[in-house]
């Protein structure tokens, strides 16, 4: 029920959210070409929570195969429309939530989440989904707002809005419990930094042991 009402929630927004520019394109860029470098042309590649596909079809075209999923059956329609419009012809939109279990374990090289896991009720069991999704030696790469970091007024407002429904589900979690929450999942740290004005946001690569 919960999963349901949060992909509701992400339905309503879709378009809106498609039609929004990037907040910070500064700090969005420089997380994609740090992604980039470390994605490689034989690559099979998973993106948890891919929203609209901006940036799966970004990052598709120096892969192999790209599959972007998405709790939300309307963003993963403007993602199609989107994909529609360009010339890639190795990417895979579908719907799914992070724990999917219907793709098959150890098939990926990297699993990859953009602004999603402060957004998940279970944030151990889509990290452990991961490492299952994961190749051996395969990369798990994040970017996550690390919300417990940030400002009192954040922790009151947000139950205030999802309250009234103008909020989803937000956990609020540190980088240091973060970091923690994947070396646990069984990955080993690679890369963990913020990127210019986005102190609050951790971006993680992390290897699967």
């Amino acid at each position: 029920m919960i999963m349901q009402a949060e992909a509701k929630f992400w339905d309503r927004l879709a378009r809106k959210y498609a039609a929004s520019p990037i907040k910070n394109m500064t700090a969005y860029e420089a997380t994609l070409a740090r992604v980039q470098a470390r994605l490689g042309a034989d690559d099979n590649v998973l993106e948890m929570g891919c929203g609209t596909g901006t940036t799966a079809l970004r990052l598709a075209g120096g892969v192999a195969h790209y599959t972007g999923t998405d709790l939300s059956s309307g963003m993963i329609d403007v993602a199609r429309e989107k994909l529609a419009e360009s010339w890639l012809p190795n990417v895979t939109f579908t719907v799914a939530p992070a724990v999917e279990t219907r793709f098959e374990r150890a098939s990926y090289d990297a699993v990859l989440s953009f602004n999603l896991l402060h957004l998940l009720e279970d944030v151990p069991a889509a990290l452990s989904r991961a490492h299952d999704l994961l190749k051996p030696g395969g990369l798990l790469i994040t970017k996550t707002p690390c919300l417990a970091q940030m400002g009192l007024h954040v922790r009151m407002m947000v139950p205030v809005m999802r309250f009234f429904g103008k909020a989803p589900y937000v956990g609020f979690f540190n980088a240091a419990e973060l970091s923690l929450m994947i070396e646990r999942a069984g990955f080993a740290l690679e890369e963990s930094r913020s990127f210019e004005g986005a102190p609050n946001a951790l971006y993680v690569v992390a290897r699967r042991l």
